[in-house]
Formats: C-alpha cells, sequence, structure tokens
C-alpha cells in the first residue's frame, strides 16, 4: 500500500535541486516579458484584494468588524489571512492540475520522473504566497498584532497546506491528462469554492446554521484557513479539535495514495493521450 506513496515521495527527493532549478527558470519566464516583472506578484492579488474589500467588507458587510474569540477583529484584517492562502490554493490546484499536460514532452527531452511536474508548480507559486505572507505581517504590525506563541502552528497549517496541495495535485494532474474536460470542471469549482470557503464570510458569526457548517467542514480548504487565521489571532490550537485533524489528514492521506497510485499506472502512456 505504501509501495507507490514511497516511490513517488523518493522521487521528490532525489531530484530536489531539479525542482528548484525549474521553478526558478519557470518564474523569471512568467515575467521576463511584462514591463512591470515580478511586480506583478504583488500588484494582481492587490486589486483583487481591493475589490473583495469593497464588495465584501465596505458593501454587505458595512463595514462592520468580524467578532472573535479575543474581541473585533477589522474585516479587512480578517479578510487578508483567509485571501492570502488562497491566493497560494487556487493557482496551485489549478495550475498543478494542468501541469503534466502541459510539460509532459519536456520529459522526453530531459528525462526526469513527471512526478515532479506538480511540484514544480507548487514551488513557482509559493514565491507569491512567500512574497504576500511577508506583506501580511506587515500589515499586522500595523494593526497592532504582534507574534504570539501561536504563531508558530503556522508552520504546521502551512505544511498541511503543501502537503494535501501536492497530494491532490499528483492525483489531478493525472485525470486532467487522461479527461480534457477535467480541467474545465475544476476552474469551475475553484471559483465556487472560493465562496464555500471561510474566506470572505465569518463561520462563527454569520448565522450560518450548524448543519451548513458541518457540511462546508467536510471541505479540507475549510481545515487549514481557519487553522492560519486562529494561529494568526491566537484562538485556538490544532489539538484541541482532534476529530477534526483526524478527518483531514485521513483525507490528505487517501488523496496522496491514489494519486501516486494512479500516476505511477498512467504515467508511462500520457504521451498517448496528448
Amino acid at each position: 500500500m505504501f509501495k507507490e506513496i514511497k516511490q513517488v515521495l523518493q522521487e521528490q527527493f532525489q531530484y530536489r535541486d531539479l525542482i528548484f532549478r525549474m521553478a526558478s527558470f519557470e518564474i523569471k519566464a512568467k515575467y521576463q516579458i511584462h514591463y512591470l516583472g515580478a511586480i506583478w506578484q504583488i500588484l494582481n492579488p492587490s486589486i483583487q484584494i481591493a475589490i473583495y474589500w469593497f464588495v465584501f467588507g465596505l458593501g454587505i458587510r458595512g463595514g462592520n468588524p468580524v467578532t472573535t474569540k479575543l474581541g473585533e477583529v477589522p474585516f479587512f484584517l480578517w479578510m487578508l489571512m483567509g485571501l492570502i492562502p488562497w491566493f497560494f490554493i487556487s493557482p496551485s490546484i489549478v495550475g498543478g492540475s494542468n501541469s503534466v499536460h502541459q510539460k509532459v514532452s519536456l520529459v522526453s527531452k530531459m528525462k526526469f520522473p513527471i512526478s515532479l511536474l506538480p511540484t514544480t508548480k507548487l514551488f513557482v507559486n509559493s514565491f507569491q504566497f512567500i512574497t504576500m505572507l511577508s506583506l501580511l505581517f506587515i500589515v499586522l504590525f500595523i494593526y497592532g498584532i504582534y507574534p504570539t506563541l501561536h504563531w508558530i502552528q503556522l508552520v504546521y497549517y502551512i505544511g498541511c497546506l503543501f502537503i494535501f496541495l501536492f497530494s491532490f495535485a499528483l492525483l489531478s494532474s493525472t485525470i486532467a491528462t487522461l479527461v480534457r474536460d477535467y480541467q474545465m470542471l475544476l476552474q469551475s469549482m475553484m471559483r465556487m469554492l472560493l465562496y464555500l470557503s471561510p474566506i470572505l464570510w465569518d463561520p462563527n458569526g454569520d448565522r450560518v446554521p450548524d448543519w451548513i457548517s458541518n457540511i462546508l467542514k467536510l471541505n479540507p480548504f475549510y481545515y487549514i484557513l481557519t487553522g492560519i487565521r486562529s494561529s494568526f489571532l491566537g484562538e485556538s490550537w490544532f489539538f484541541e479539535d482532534m476529530t477534526y485533524t483526524i478527518y483531514f489528514w485521513l483525507f490528505t492521506f487517501a488523496l496522496l495514495y491514489f494519486g501516486a497510485k494512479t500516476h505511477l499506472k498512467f504515467r508511462n502512456n500520457f504521451m498517448d493521450y496528448l
């Protein structure tokens, strides 16, 4: 059962230098044709943040803050804690799913495991994530929110995020190569998940019925996003809700297993589906 997982993980470790080189090259190629270059790493998400804050913060909420266990938090700040991770999640899901179909021909020239392609896409997107996360720290300091012991959990939740995205991309990239309609369906699903995840609405204070909240918790991004936000605000520890933590890791392990198994089964025939 663990043979497939072990093989895929060994490939990531063995070719880790190649992953970094390919990711670095893709980042440079992505922005070299633009006048503003890497500034778009900040400018593009900043424009989206401004739109969401105007519509949801000033429009729907009327500028009202979000009530947390530790008091009221400005909606703009609360929204940033969920939206910045989402700007990493969404392109990693969509781009990771398309990574094999997009660059499988490169493998025939360079001779490296195809399982590196989804991982490379994750590292490409992580550059923007780290940049935006650094800006979030600055904004938090401006609002008077400083590091606490709970911030240690960010390492855990960001680790959860990377492992889940890798597991999902491994499975999804295989499906997207075999069935091209899947990529279009996935893009629509990600647009829907933006509003089904606790990014622009408060799961505790926006009058969400318990039965709906329990259904929404089946979304693994719910676990990660609320965990990151709780870490910043010092609300709770991840081990306080072990049932939900166990559910997340079982879900992620299942994705990793089926992703590795499916990938290894079909990867020698990927060229036939192009």
